[in-house]
């Protein structure tokens, strides 16, 4: 059994960069870069008065 001074002496493990979790960033920032086009698409649509009607 450890004692408490070993305890609190004790070092985690390190952060490391597997393919997986670079996948799952990337897939993040494509999607806010995605919905910042369909945003400024839309405000150009709106802005230039091309917006379909639904009748």
């Amino acid at each position: 059994m450890l004692s408490n001074e070993e305890l609190y002496n004790i070092k985690g493990g390190s952060v490391s960069l597997t393919g997986s979790l670079l996948t799952g960033i990337l897939g993040i920032v494509n999607k806010i870069f995605e919905l910042g086009r369909a945003v400024g698409s839309g405000v150009r649509r709106v802005h230039d008065k091309n917006i379909c009607s639904y009748n």
